[in-house]
């Protein structure tokens, strides 16, 4: 092949349609077809990345294996494809503009006045072939965030035009993703809005290669003829994107509506005779039919927003499939359970696990829910703050240390069994600070998480400041209380079990990270299968 090919996913007419969806289906066909591909994601607001950002604000900050902190849609492009993304997959705004600004105070630009057009436009350009460089993909499809028309896209839409102009028609084409209403009161879909998207598109120099639908309704052959008239598009290029129940449908659906092919076509690409998807399709058909059906409490102060913990729901849907169930998780707000705690609710649950999260708010909750089902013998999976709030909690309620506490909470507590970490007390600046990224971990030999990883030595992604207090070593740990896994250069604690219960286990890191569709993690998968029997033995 004589060069990469380039495929730029655009929106319109609405947030949330799902580009990055669009773009992991896509490419997970494309994958199936043996070219190498990889997805990256361009988002057009000022932060230099989403490490600062509330959940509330932007859903969860997904973090990568070399520790970037990224936008939630790298997940997805994870999942779907099983393979690692990095840096070089996400950039924002506020990332461009520092670089630009850096090089400005370098002199780089000859005493040149700096402005938006060329230098924002060839920073963009130049991080949108980045991937590119050794020759590893042959596609490399770059989703543009935002809505076409957005004052913060209009940077990313002019490079996008620069470098289809640049690369030509045969190396690069556009996919434009729009919403095709339902009016309940007309009884009919309408057009309108895509037609104004397009246009709008069109007025800043981009023809639209695709069009990508979505839509509740089917879409007539008539209507698709409509679009592609009034859009500039081939009637095969219209591609409807109707709603599912999963997510991971929308590539046998697109596979459906050839967006593969029509893609292929157009980048003068050889589409294979062969679409590798039987480990999909079993994935889904375990999925659509589960021989079980689970109960898990999801603990956690953002529990409003799904996207909060949008990689837990997903590795809790994965492993599911891996045990044959059905997981329904309960949403359970932590603050609610800051001074009484339901009996009823956690009773009627099989498994519990607490969620991470920052500060103070609704930690009393969570310290609460793991008395609960420690001593209830239900299954807990403790994810980095969920760890660290179990390690309180066995603190206070069993070695009497009732001043027990982490000093994020309480600066002054007289037993700091969770502390922030040694390198970390002298930085004041929040952004890309903390621990991040994969880091080693050995396990101990004979610990259940050693039998479930079936090996000694880990590598987990990290996300945190706070860390559990050699200090308290001797005091807390027992012969039922269990330091489980520990960093080997650190000596940091990463993993605590309680080997009197069915299945206790509190991990500093994110495994939530490292669960995909081909390979759901084993941790998740184990503590799925604890609360399956859980389940039958309530029976």
């Amino acid at each position: 092949m004589s060069q990469t090919k380039y495929v730029f996913v655009t929106g319109g007419v609405t947030s949330s349609l799902g580009k990055g969806i669009i773009a992991a289906s896509l490419a997970k066909l494309l994958q199936a077809q043996d070219y190498r591909v990889t997805i990256q994601k361009f988002d057009p607001y000022l932060n230099v990345d989403p490490g600062t950002l509330n959940p509330y604000e932007h859903g969860e900050c997904y973090v990568t294996e070399d520790g970037a902190e990224t936008d939630l849609d790298l997940g997805h492009y994870e999942r779907f494809l099983n393979l690692p993304t990095s840096q070089a997959n996400n950039v924002t705004t506020g990332r461009v503009y520092q670089r630009v600004i850096e090089k400005e105070r370098q002199g780089a630009f000859l005493g040149k006045t700096v402005q938006v057009i060329p230098h924002i436009t060839n920073e963009i350009k130049e991080r949108m072939q980045l991937l590119a460089q050794n020759g590893d993909y042959d596609i490399i499809i770059t989703e543009i965030g935002g809505t076409v028309g957005d004052i913060e896209s209009l940077p990313y839409i002019e490079a996008v035009r620069q470098l289809v102009y640049e690369l030509g028609d045969d190396n690069a084409l556009v996919i434009h993703l729009t919403l095709i209403p339902y009016l309940s009161a007309a009884g009919e879909l309408k057009t309108k809005p895509t037609q104004h998207s397009v246009k709008t598109l069109m007025e800043s120099g981009i023809k639209a290669d695709v069009l990508v639908c979505r839509t509740e309704h089917e879409l007539t052959d008539e209507l698709r003829e409509k679009l592609a008239l009034f859009c500039n598009v081939k009637k095969e290029a219209v591609i409807q994107s109707i709603d599912v129940k999963s997510i991971y449908e929308v590539p046998l659906k697109m596979q459906e509506e050839g967006l593969d092919t029509v893609v292929l076509n157009r980048l003068q690409l050889d589409p294979h005779s062969t679409t590798q998807l039987e480990e999909w399709k079993q994935f889904l058909a375990v999925l659509d039919q589960p021989k079980h059906k689970l109960r898990i409490g999801l603990v956690g102060k953002y529990v409003e927003l799904q996207d909060a913990y949008k990689s837990i729901l997903e590795a809790l849907l994965h492993s599911g499939v891996a045990n044959e169930a059905a997981v329904e998780v309960v949403p359970i707000h932590s603050e609610a359970l800051d001074h009484a705690l339901e009996n009823d609710l956690f009773t009627a649950l099989d498994g519990v696990l607490v969620a991470p999260g920052f500060g103070s708010r609704g930690t009393e909750g969570k310290i609460n829910a793991i008395q609960y089902v420690r001593e209830n013998n239900i299954p807990f999976f403790g994810i980095c703050y969920g760890m660290q709030m179990a390690v309180v909690e066995y603190a206070r309620n069993v070695k009497g240390l009732t001043a027990a506490n982490s000093t994020e909470i309480d600066e002054a507590t007289s037993h700091p069994v969770i502390d922030i970490m040694e390198e970390q007390k002298n930085i004041s600046k929040m952004g890309g600070t903390m621990r991040l990224g994969a880091w080693d971990c050995l396990l101990e030999e004979g610990s259940l998480v050693q039998q479930v990883y079936q090996t000694t030595a880990i590598s987990e992604r990290h996300r945190h400041r706070y860390e559990f207090n050699s200090d308290f070593t001797d005091t807390l740990f027992d012969e039922d209380f269990k330091l489980a896994g520990k960093n080997p250069d650190t000596q940091l604690v990463e993993i605590v079990e309680n080997t009197s219960h069915p299945w206790f286990v509190g991990v500093q890191f994110h495994p939530e990270y490292k669960s995909t569709v081909a390979q759901p993690h084993p941790l998740f998968v184990s503590f799925v299968a604890a609360a399956l029997k859980h389940h039958q033995n309530k029976k």
